[in-house]
C-alpha cells in the first residue's frame, strides 16, 4: 500500500485549498521588503509537487525544486512541462544537499519542517539552506501555528473538502485521538482521503504521517545554534499579521544569513 506521499497528484488535490498565487505575491514582496529587489532565482526545500517553485518559474524567476520523494519529483518535473515552464527539480534530502550554487530566495512551505524529527536535523537543515542562500538574500519558513498543538482551539480543522475539475476530495489529516507525545513532541496523524468524481470508482487512501511539532521557541533555539542565519520577521499568515495576532494560523518565520566581521 502507498501512502498519501506516493500519490503527488492526490496530495496537489488535497492542498489544493491554498492560494499559490496570492502567496507568492507575498514571499515577492517580503523579499523586496527585506533584500530590496526581485527575486531572480528561487529554490523551494521539500517541495512536494513544486507548487510555489512553479508559480515562481511562471512569472519568469530561475526556480528549483528539491524532494526527497522520486514520485514527488517526476510529477513536479511532470507538471512544470505540462505548463510549460522551466523547473529544475533535485531529488535530495533537505539536511544534506549540495548543489554549487546561491539563491535569492529559498523557501520551505506548509510545515515540511515537521519532518525533521530531531534539533539536530532542524540545525542541518539550516545549515544546508543557509550554504544556498545569496548574500543579502532570504529563507522562507512556513510552519504551522503553535495553538494547533498547544491549546484547545486550534486555528485550522484536521478535517476539510475540496473540489478541482469534477473531482471532490473529503481530507482528514489527523484524528482527535492522535496524541503528541509529550517527550519527543512527534505525532503520528492519521490521514485519511476519498476520492470521488468524473465517473469513476470511490478512491480511498489512508496513510499515518509522523508529524514533529516545532514551538516558536525552539524554531529560535534552532538559529542560534545553527549560527548561520538572523530571524528578520514573523508572521502569523501570508500578510502583515502578527504571529500573536488571534487571526493568525501560521507560524512564517523570516531569515537571512548572519553577516560575519
Amino acid at each position: 500500500m502507498t501512502g498519501i506521499y506516493d500519490d503527488p497528484w492526490a496530495y496537489e488535490l488535497a492542498c489544493s485549498f491554498r492560494d499559490v498565487a496570492a502567496e507568492v505575491d507575498e514571499l515577492t514582496a517580503w523579499y523586496g521588503r527585506h533584500a530590496g529587489a526581485p527575486a531572480g532565482t528561487v529554490l523551494e526545500l521539500a517541495a512536494g509537487p513544486a507548487e510555489h517553485a512553479r508559480e515562481f518559474a511562471r512569472r519568469g524567476s530561475r526556480a528549483t525544486a528539491l524532494d526527497l520523494n522520486p514520485t514527488m519529483c517526476a510529477y513536479a518535473a511532470e507538471r512544470a512541462e505540462q505548463a510549460g515552464v522551466a523547473l529544475d527539480v533535485v531529488q535530495a534530502d533537505m539536511t544534506d544537499f549540495a548543489l554549487g550554487r546561491r539563491f535569492d530566495l529559498v523557501i520551505t512551505m506548509l510545515d515540511s519542517t515537521s519532518h525533521l524529527m530531531t534539533l539536530d536535523a532542524f540545525v542541518a537543515h539550516l545549515d544546508r539552506a543557509a550554504g544556498h542562500v545569496a548574500g543579502g538574500g532570504l529563507y522562507v519558513v512556513e510552519m504551522s501555528h503553535p495553538k494547533d498543538r498547544l491549546t484547545d482551539e486550534p486555528s485550522v480543522g484536521t478535517a476539510w473538502t475540496v473540489d478541482r475539475d469534477g473531482v471532490h476530495a473529503a481530507v482528514r489529516w489527523g484524528e482527535p485521538d492522535d496524541r503528541l507525545d509529550p517527550v519527543t513532541q512527534i505525532a503520528d496523524d492519521r490521514v485519511t482521503m476519498t476520492i470521488t468524481g468524473n465517473g469513476a470508482e470511490p478512491r480511498v487512501i489512508r496513510d499515518v504521517v509522523p508529524y514533529r511539532f516545532w514551538s516558536a521557541t525552539e524554531v529560535e533555539a534552532a538559529v542560534r545554534l545553527s549560527g548561520a542565519f538572523e530571524i528578520v520577521a514573523r508572521y502569523g499568515d501570508f500578510g502583515d499579521v502578527a504571529l500573536t495576532d488571534p487571526a493568525a494560523w501560521r507560524m512564517i518565520t523570516l531569515l537571512r544569513p548572519r553577516r560575519t566581521a
